[in-house]
């Protein structure tokens, strides 16, 4: 089985992240009804073909050889889908993922979706990669949005796709103390001013991670509600596998009066409630599953496997590769003598242990979670998936969960994390640095309204005092006069 040009026009432009460009097929052909297919992309930055397309570095090697698959797949991205199979499916539960099958895909195929999805990338990404055309393999999966059987039935699925990000607060003893603000605020809250500065988003997000992984029913929803308020590129919804809110991988989409009145229309379809109410009660919904499923506990649990920050990490990285430590001669640092030497003086196959699972915990932190709904009749008693009652509306809704996303991270992504890593709390400390603290009247001197006082989180630990709630909300005032 082999794609070829005249098959593209079947391919449309689903969305993309950084690694895969997205196409959903609206052909007719029942092999692909119900697939995606996702298309390695390369960086416009001088990187050559034939270092995306080689096998796994001899570093990458010794990193995985507890699963002799990798070690044996001819190219990297045979590797990177045996990586989803035997590392990320144990961990996060292989129900809930997805690995998919690889098909050949000629270049002028490759080359027609290209072109063909040139008008609907975000320029941005247009600009920081494109479709590798060398490559003669894409990954087909199942198109999570949907229900197979909706599509045969011509019945209504409705689905969402949420990045739920980092979801705990880092306590390596290796961050920095100039950098103790990683301790006490998200990383998603601190790369927001970045991706502000960086004109890749258009208004700051309310979202908080710690909220959809606190276990707590209103704190999950308020943060949909959050994410629904500003989606940004975590949060879509679709209709039967098409779009109807959120954006196709940008970061400047923005909820409002249109958009609203918009999606509140394409519910009529799913949730039986009057208008003005089908977009709480869809709300809802989705984090009453997200509660039910009780599947951000484990992926916490993977996310958490990343100990010691990257501020670590990046020490034990420089030892698994053999090289001479260029952190800890920034620092000034001798690497037999300063904090960072217990790092140093550890054996090899603990360097590999700490960057590998650093490396899976990022896979972890960056994917998506996709959630799809389709009601069900009320005197069907039988589904092979989990049901969800709507008190509000009186519905009953099949659901299924799953992981998408679950992209191998290269070795050599460590420096740049580690460099992101220094460029997101640099640029929020530079915020801070301007921002001018709000004037408090004499009559509210000493008073501490009920949002200042700490927020804990389900194992008990406090996430954010009554300092850091002012820090917090200073910078929120001054980006808001960016």
């Amino acid at each position: 089985m082999i794609l070829e040009a005249k098959d593209a026009a079947d391919w449309t432009y689903r969305g993309e992240g950084a690694a895969n460009l997205i196409l959903s097929y609206t052909g007719s052909s029942p092999r692909f009804v119900g697939k995606v297919l996702r298309i390695q992309k390369v960086k416009r930055n001088g990187i050559n073909y034939e270092e995306v397309s080689s096998a796994l570095s001899v570093h990458e090697c010794l990193l995985w050889k507890q699963d002799c698959d990798l070690l044996s797949a001819p190219t990297r991205e045979i590797a990177e889908h045996l990586y989803v199979q035997h590392v990320m499916g144990p961990l996060l539960g292989p129900n809930h993922v997805d690995a998919g099958i690889r098909i050949f895909v000629s270049r002028d195929f490759l080359e027609s979706v290209r072109k063909d999805a040139l008008s609907w990338r975000p320029s941005w990404r247009v600009d920081d990669a494109d479709v590798n055309a060398q490559c003669d393999h894409a990954l087909l999966i199942s198109d999570h949005s949907v229900f197979p059987q909706a599509l045969r039935d011509e019945e209504f699925s409705i689905s969402v796709e949420i990045k739920p990000k980092c979801g705990f607060l880092p306590c390596s003893r290796y961050i920095l103390e100039a950098h103790a603000i990683k301790r006490t605020m998200t990383r998603f809250k601190l790369h927001q001013s970045l991706k502000l500065q960086q004109k890749k988003i258009s208004q700051l997000s309310q979202y908080d991670p710690l909220d959809i992984f606190s276990g707590s029913k209103e704190r999950i929803l308020k943060s949909i509600k959050d994410l629904f308020s500003t989606p940004q590129n975590n949060f879509r919804v679709f209709l039967n596998g098409s779009l109807v809110f959120g954006s196709l991988g940008g970061g400047k989409y923005r909820t409002n009066v249109n958009n609203d009145k918009a999606f509140e229309d394409a519910l009529k379809f799913v949730i039986e409630a009057d208008d003005g109410m089908r977009t709480t009660c869809f709300l809802q919904l989705v984090s009453e599953a997200i509660f039910r499923s009780g599947l951000l506990d484990q992926l916490l649990e993977v996310q958490k496997l990343d100990v010691f920050d990257i501020e670590g990490a990046i020490h034990a990285y420089y030892d698994v590769v053999s090289q001479s430590c260029e952190i800890c001669r920034e620092l000034g640092e001798d690497r037999l003598s300063g904090r960072y030497s217990s790092l140093h003086s550890l054996l090899l196959d603990g360097s590999l242990k700490i960057v590998r699972e650093y490396l899976i915990a990022a896979t972890a932190k960056d994917l998506s979670l996709m959630i799809s709904f389709r009601t069900r009749d009320k005197g069907d008693p039988r589904s092979p998936y989990n049901v969800i009652f709507h008190e509000s509306t009186g519905q009953s809704f099949d659901y299924k969960v799953s992981f998408i996303d679950l992209d191998m991270k290269p070795l050599k992504k460590m420096l740049y994390y580690y460099e992101l890593d220094q460029k997101i709390v640099c640029c929020y400390q530079n915020m801070m640095k301007t921002a001018k603290p709000p004037e408090i009247s004499a009559s509210n001197k000493g008073k501490t309204s009920y949002q200042d006082k700490s927020i804990v989180v389900k194992d008990g630990s406090p996430t954010r005092d009554f300092a850091d709630r002012k820090v917090v909300s200073i910078f929120y005032l001054c980006a808001l006069f960016l």
